[in-house]
């Protein structure tokens, strides 16, 4: 007898609908399981043959084969063992008073029956619910996550048990859908704020600008004065994650199983810190089965780089092109995968080995030691960065001060006016963001009167920038105009663009 099941299978950051199916004949008891299966799925095997008898069925004694179609797509994790099993008592003679025909099944199967858990559900399911799909079975774990794509009536099971009396009508169980909306209205707690730092008004500033126009952060200075403590505190003034990125970065998190820390839906900002021992693929994403890395984890977030030339050359390198086109392109024999990774890098780094320098009473690295240092980190890279600040000590009259600074929220609401500004002003160009601009677009909406386009001339040709230092250049006044909400470009917001834009410490310019 045959029968089929509809299943999903991660490919990247998107499911791919697989149909298993089963067929049981007469002949010597046999089990195969056919269909370009990774080691994991042909374990299935076992589990299914145990957990059926320990769930109190009787596998046939029969011929029993299993095909997951399309036979041309790799299929690997643990959440076909359900799928398989009711294909296989479906094929047995099980009745169905529930259709499968608009129904996805995932899940994984424990030695006893119980079901698991398993990684990538969201958008798996999302991808079913595109191609027709209207309800599907999960582990219970799993519900809130499924429940997330609206449409969907999304059936939770505990065991194998479970899914079979609902599948026969022996048992009711009552969908849930539509969460998303109410989990993205219940606010996540801010346990650190903006207020928390003394003194620093400049850096303050310089991330208020950042996060207004999603641009790239370096930070130089010496060790203790702040920088990470800043870097932290970035999110909480960036604008609240819309319902659509919610859900972008919610598949991400999914993919590598790590919303149980987070939540079923993402809806704060993402903040990354890798180690610097971070190897280049664990960054930007790679693998035999290619995986998202940090890189895509902090996409809509903040991907900050702490120590930055303390990273291996490799890793820095490759960050390149995912800054420039806000995505990963990981190419394989028999599939390309694009992984998101529209994130804002936030680097910060010590002036020397010792993290003293320029003050000399303490600094004891020789000038070849502070170079040597400082070129760990390549021109190219250093090209992509819109804010270079130097972070000084904080005076003991800002730490000792009474009261603190500006609250996020506070701060948090002129960012999103300014966003709306960009908002409304691309909104037929397909950016979001003034650090989005390129080409043509920069021509269109960045316009200089002549007495700032002489300014700008004047620091391109002492200041030796490149053609992309100058658009930096351009694009930061332009979200410095927008958080003053002016439409020109003034003097003032340009000399405020070169001001941060230059203002790394550096061993040349100290000397």
């Amino acid at each position: 007898m045959f029968s089929k099941v509809k299943s999903c299978v991660l490919r990247g950051i998107d499911g791919t609908e697989i149909v298993v199916e089963a067929d049981i004949s007469d002949g010597l008891p046999t089990f195969t399981m056919v269909g370009y299966l990774s080691s994991s799925v042909k374990e299935a095997s076992e589990r299914v043959r145990t957990a059926l008898k320990n769930s109190g069925f009787t596998f046939p004694p029969k011929r029993i084969t299993v095909n997951l179609s399309p036979a041309d797509i790799k299929k690997d994790g643990a959440g076909f063992d359900l799928p398989i099993a009711l294909a296989i008592l479906l094929s047995s003679g099980l009745s169905p008073e529930v259709s499968l025909d608009e129904t996805l099944v995932l899940g994984e199967l424990g030695l006893n029956g119980d079901l698991k858990p398993i990684p990538g559900v969201l958008p798996m399911v999302f991808r079913a619910a595109e191609n027709g799909i209207r309800s599907c079975i999960v582990p219970k774990e799993n519900v809130e996550e499924a429940a997330l794509v609206k449409g969907l009536s999304v059936i939770g099971a505990a065991t194998l048990n479970e899914a079979v009396d609902y599948i026969s009508g022996a048992l009711k169980i009552k969908p849930v859908q539509n969460l998303c909306d109410r989990l993205y209205e219940s606010p996540q707690e801010q346990k650190i704020d903006f207020s928390d730092i003394h003194g620093q008004e400049t850096l303050k500033r310089g991330m208020e600008i950042a996060a207004a126009g999603f641009h790239n952060v370096l930070m130089t200075g010496a060790a203790g004065a702040g920088k990470s403590m800043l870097a932290k505190r970035l999110p909480t003034i960036m604008p609240r994650l819309s319902v659509e990125e919610s859900i972008e970065v919610t598949k991400i998190y999914s993919t590598l199983g790590l919303l149980s820390e987070r939540g079923a839906l993402v809806t704060e900002r993402p903040f990354r810190s890798p180690h610097h021992t971070v190897s280049s693929f664990a960054l930007v994403g790679g693998g035999v089965n290619p995986r998202p890395g940090e890189v895509s984890l902090a996409h809509n977030g903040v991907l900050f780089l702490d120590e930055l030339p303390e990273f291996g050359k490799n890793a820095l390198e490759v960050l390149r092109q995912p800054i420039e086109d806000r995505k990963v392109t990981i190419s394989r024999v028999n599939a390309s995968y694009i992984f998101p990774a529209d994130f804002m890098l936030v680097c910060a780094m010590n002036p020397c080995p010792c993290g003293h320098f320029p003050d000399r009473k303490r600094c004891r690295c020789t000038p070849v030691m502070i170079k040597k240092y400082q070129s760990r980190v390549s021109g190219p890279l250093l090209d992509r960065i819109d804010i270079n600040m130097e972070v000084k000590p904080v005076k003991s009259d800002d730490i000792f001060a009474e009261g603190n600074g500006e609250r996020s929220e506070i701060i948090r609401a002129r960012v999103e006016d300014a966003r709306m500004i960009q908002k409304r002003r691309y909104e037929n160009d397909g950016i979001f963001f003034n650090s989005q601009l390129e080409g043509n677009l920069i021509k269109k909406y960045i316009r200089l009167d002549p007495e700032e386009e002489a300014l700008l001339k004047q620091v391109f040709t002492e200041k030796e920038l490149s053609a992309r230092g100058t658009h930096r250049i351009l694009k930061l006044s332009r979200t410095i105009a927008d958080l003053s909400g002016s439409e020109r470009i003034k003097r003032e917001h340009l000399m405020e663009a070169i001001f941060y834009r230059n203002n790394g410490l550096s061993y040349e310019e100290v000397i």
